[in-house]
């Protein structure tokens, strides 16, 4: 099969960039940097060349600009800053593109007035991985930095502007400065809301869920959950031929437990039901709440023989437990259990109704007892080697 033409630009970034996804934004971010210096650069270049601007100076300064960009994009692209807080160093790079910034001003001559705008530029990366205070810090060293460039500018070059027009000069660094400081510390709150809403929707979305296929008060899966995994698992047992037991679970006269001591009582024995329950079966297993006081126990893998033994001892120990009441005593339930194990090509539906027809058995037969399904056996039937033995 003839392959399609390669695409350049892809593997343009996958050089640029590697294949550590966690370095893409840092490399990202500094390439645009990178893009912007280089801008920067021949347009200081082109001053130089014009007689704008004494060249050594201007050559000098893109030299060390051009470098240390460089040498910023190749740290992060080794991995060496993989492991720091910051993998970019973002407020190093801002404070040095700060600085060549105010350097350009110095040596830019007549065309100084170019450079301040550009300081908006840098600026607006305070707004990745800065701190507010981070931020209000760059602020206090950019004015800084353009005081003391000014102050070169006016009393240590010769071609220094007329004081009227150095001053409309640091007017506009300062209007710059505080603007793109207010500008970037809303952005940031504006993205810091982002990330809080998005979070607060992710867990709302997973409560919601949660309260889709759990109940509520006993924490148990839900009818609906419970209708869709019995389906599979069904569906898997029959594949796979491996056994599948039901079971249905009722506690007995809960009617009167909740008539008798109320509603509160009544969501306390189910709540140590459940917990009793979940002790007495296997992670395998899964319980979940039918409706009321009801629940459906699905025993995945499970013979007739293994299943009926486990569920005796849930039955045993639900019949042991004793829940205390607030004004004195104790209060005992017991529960009735009627299980069908799968049959070949069985549906989900007829299955439920099995384990429901020996639950109503289980019911008839003086409850507090365990009921199979007619045709299930008692006990694990012997391998046919067994039985011609």
């Amino acid at each position: 099969m003839p392959l399609g033409p390669p695409n350049l630009a892809d593997d343009l970034v996958r050089t640029l960039l590697g294949s550590d996804a966690r370095l893409h934004r840092p490399l990202t971010m500094t390439v645009l940097a990178l893009l912007i210096m280089a801008t920067s650069i021949m347009v200081m270049e082109w001053v130089a060349a014009a007689g704008l601007a004494r060249p050594a100076p201007v050559h000098g300064w893109a030299l060390a600009t051009g470098a240390w960009m460089v040498g910023c994009f190749a740290l992060i692209r080794s991995g060496h800053t993989r492991q720091w807080r910051d993998t970019a160093f973002t407020i190093v790079q801002i404070g040095a593109a700060l600085t060549c910034n105010a350097a350009a001003y110095v040596i830019a001559g007549e065309a100084r007035g170019i450079v301040p705008p550009l300081l908006s530029l840098a600026m607006v990366f305070c707004v990745f991985g800065l701190s507010v205070r981070q931020i209000k810090g760059l602020l206090v060293y950019s004015l800084g930095l353009y005081a003391v460039a000014g102050a070169v500018t006016q009393w240590g070059t010769p071609d220094a502007p007329a004081p009227a027009l150095a001053t409309v000069y640091m007017i506009v660094v300062v209007v710059v400065l505080v603007a793109s400081t207010v500008l970037a510390l809303r952005i940031r709150a504006m993205r810091q809301q982002l990330k809080t809403q998005r979070r607060e929707l992710a867990e709302a979305v997973h409560h919601i869920r949660g309260l889709a296929t759990r109940d509520e008060l006993t924490g148990l899966p839900n009818r609906r959950y419970m209708q869709e995994a019995m389906r599979l698992a069904c569906l898997n047992a029959q594949r796979s031929e491996r056994p599948l037991l039901l079971a249905q679970l009722d506690l007995d006269d809960f009617k009167r437990v909740n008539d008798t001591h109320g509603h509160a009582v009544g969501d306390a024995v189910l709540q140590a039901f459940c917990a009793t329950a979940q002790g007495c079966i296997r992670a395998t297993d899964v319980l979940a709440r039918w409706g009321g006081e009801e629940f459906l126990l699905m025993l995945v893998g499970t013979t007739p023989g293994q299943g009926t033994r486990l569920l005796e001892r849930l039955r045993e120990a639900v019949a042991a437990m004793a829940l205390a009441l607030e004004g004195g005593g104790s209060l005992r339930i017991t529960v009735s259990i009627g299980a069908a194990m799968l049959r070949a090509d069985e549906p989900c539906e007829d299955l439920l109704k099995r384990s429901d027809d020996a639950l109503y058995r289980a019911k008839h037969q003086g409850r507090n007892c365990v009921v199979l399904a007619h045709d299930t056996p008692l006990t694990d039937s012997p391998a046919p080697e067994a039985q011609r033995g």
